[in-house]
């Protein structure tokens, strides 16, 4: 068997569909875990750009099937309307298909989202508002819709009308907003389902055969580890394991399927929306790295907070993911910048030295990080396709991660192009 998992080892936006799409190229599956239509996955092909958010990254140059698990929740008119957009440039789309028990992101959980965020006292996440949330919210309480309900008119009907009796009832007495009809999206839901109904499928059992027949099998997952519902900065998370570990729940695999794990960094830090940022930049030079790495949401738009490289919090991912083989990507826009600093340690409150990660948010807001200086490099790094061609110092600085986290670094990006990359090992 040949499986591959990509994650994310930061606050998400790492590249991690440039990786994907890159290895999906030999993959026979490529196959979305966890998350929603709130992830923002930017791949260029040549002179096309293609910003995805709920079809894996893999969609442009997988061969074989690409599948949308049970782990993920989808909004049908987002899948729709992405899968349009993927043929309106000539490109296949018959190869997509959605498992049948992945979850379904109605009306009412986007509303629940969008007034939560919009609570004058309440908790601001940061979230996109899509409503993956209280979708989620709703399968653990087990009162969700599937993929498979909108193929059983009957229970379609049913579950609607159960969640707007609880749902109607917030909107109007707990927010004051107008409350939602019953037949109105019953007829819409249903309707969606007759468009979807070729793509709603069992998946486990034929994801499970593929690995076991030696197929290439590649798992994406999307936003990453720092915003993990367990072991990120709660409550400043997403609502899924966007883990190496959320694969096997997500998809319906076991954990000795599971070969290679890749992580990806940039190599800085990046974040959007609310929650602890201990190397943020938030000056002059943190607005060059976002100028220069052009780091603006690909789902929002939203700036990005920058910062340098946090080893602490990174070891804390590969831990968790159980990483061996790490992607660094970005390194090009460091390029002009000295000295460079890297955190490796914190200092607590109480003026404790620390090197692991803290589980409670709260007090990483107070910590302070401490920095390991090393030398920059003028060099332009974007045509740079061998890692002998790096400068000295670039190798130096790649080479300082590899040490400290104790795994090779099998991949630098140095650009967003396919063809932007310095491989100094193949996987497949």
């Amino acid at each position: 068997m040949a499986t591959y998992v990509v994650v994310g080892l930061q606050y998400g936006d790492e590249g991690k569909g440039k990786i994907t799409d890159v290895l999906s190229a030999k993959s026979d599956y490529v196959v979305r875990f966890q998350g929603g239509d709130n992830a923002g996955h930017t791949v260029y092909a040549g002179e096309e750009k293609f910003v995805l958010h709920l079809l894996p990254s893999g969609v442009l140059q997988c061969k074989g099937k690409c599948i949308i698990a049970n782990g993920v929740v989808v909004n049908p008119k987002a899948f729709l309307k992405e899968i349009g957009q993927i043929a309106d440039k000539g490109l296949r789309t018959d190869h997509v298909f959605i498992s049948r028990r992945a979850h379904v992101i109605m009306p009412y959980h986007i509303l629940m989202d969008t007034y939560r965020e919009e609570e004058e006292n309440g908790t601001h996440i940061g979230t996109t508002k899509k409503g993956i949330g209280p979708c989620y919210e709703d399968k653990i309480a087990r009162v969700g819709i599937r993929m498979v309900d909108l193929l059983n008119p009957e229970v379609l009907r049913e579950k609607i009308e159960k969640n707007l009796r609880v749902k109607n009832s917030l909107f109007e007495k707990y927010f004051e907003k107008p409350t939602l009809d019953v037949e109105e999206i019953y007829q819409e839901y249903l309707e969606l389902g007759n468009q979807l109904k070729d793509r709603i499928v069992d998946t486990e059992v034929e994801l499970n055969q593929a690995i076991a027949s030696g197929k290439n099998v590649l798992f994406e997952g999307a936003q990453a580890l720092m915003l993990d519902i367990d072991f990120g900065t709660y409550p400043y998370v997403t609502s899924s394991s966007p883990s190496t570990g959320g694969v096997c729940s997500g998809a319906g695999v076991p954990p000795t399927s599971l070969q290679n794990l890749i992580g990806v960094a940039k190599a800085y830090t990046t974040r959007v929306g609310e929650g602890p940022f201990p190397t943020e930049l938030d000056n002059d030079l943190g607005e060059k790295m976002r100028q220069i790495g052009k780091e603006f949401g690909a789902t929002t738009g939203r700036p990005r907070r920058t910062g340098w490289l946090d080893l602490v919090s990174l070891k804390h991912a590969c831990m968790i993911n159980g990483i061996n083989n790490l992607v660094i990507t970005k390194l090009d826009v460091l390029s002009g910048i000295f000295p460079l600093k890297i955190a490796t340690k914190y200092k607590t409150e109480d003026g404790k030295i620390i090197d692991y990660f803290t589980s409670s948010t709260t007090k990483l807001y107070n910590y302070e990080p401490i920095f390991e200086e090393l030398e920059g490099w003028d060099e332009d790094l974007t045509q740079v396709r061998s890692y002998d061609e790096l400068p000295i110092t670039a190798k130096k600085y790649i080479e300082f991660i590899e040490q400290y986290l104790g795994i090779n670094v099998y991949l630098v990006s140095v650009g967003p192009e396919r063809s932007q990359n310095i491989i100094r090992k193949e996987l497949f």
